[in-house]
């Protein structure tokens, strides 16, 4: 029998959602510079203002990281702040909620559902289960090194004939390397990027539900 058609989702912005680990690694990251006010106020003002365009952040994450070559955080600081906020994933300092609808069609998708990120272990498995999404996934890749890291998987021998979803809120990093392949890809949140052209796009996962749903159904071998 033919290998199931193969799901694979995003952690950050797109199974985990909220700000609160975009805040904890801004307030992490303010700390390490001269001016934390003045840091988390131009931080508000990139996520306010979602920019498009050259240069522009690929998502909140990146707004952090544009924040901080500006304000003359180095790239060390800059990486403990982040591994700072990690160990607060999902708690009260770092919030965050999944997708409505998301365990329950997990649940009875007709395909094999993967989790790949380029965020560290720290936390995610726990986080998981305080969502209710700890036996969503058969597996779960981290510090997957996207794109490069999607790539090596989409190549994969086990990988490489089956029927692909790729689910993620960053085009180049989530979505590009699949729809290169000729994958189907779906595209969720509010940043934009002028090289996208997914195959569904919705500004939230919920919303995507019923289309990712009839997908699976009809990749079903």
């Amino acid at each position: 029998m033919p290998n199931p058609a193969l799901i694979i989702f995003d952690f950050d912005g797109t199974v985990a959602l909220g700000d609160g680990p975009v805040l904890a690694y801004a307030r992490a990251a303010a700390a390490a510079s001269g001016d934390p006010d003045r840091f988390l106020a131009r931080v508000d003002d990139g996520l306010r203002g979602r920019p498009s365009g050259a240069g522009a952040p690929l998502d909140a994450y990146d707004v952090i990281r544009l924040v901080a070559e500006d304000a003359g955080v180095g790239a060390e600081a800059l990486s403990r702040a982040y591994l700072d906020s990690r160990a607060l994933l999902g708690t009260d300092l770092a919030p965050v909620e999944a997708p409505v609808g998301l365990a329950a069609v997990a649940e009875r998708l007709p395909a094999e559902c993967v989790l790949v990120t380029n965020a560290p272990a720290t936390r995610v498995a726990e986080t998981l289960d305080a969502l209710g999404l700890g036996d969503a996934f058969a597996r779960i890749v981290t510090d997957a090194g996207k794109p490069a890291g999607l790539e090596r998987l989409l190549d994969a021998p086990e990988v490489r004939d089956r029927r692909v979803l790729a689910v993620g809120d960053i085009w180049r990093n989530d979505l590009e390397p699949a729809h290169r392949r000729g994958h189907d890809t779906a595209l969720v949140g509010p940043w934009t990027d002028a090289a996208a052209s997914p195959t569904f796009h919705a500004d939230t996962l919920t919303e995507l539900l019923p289309r990712i749903e009839a997908w699976a159904a009809a990749s079903a071998p």
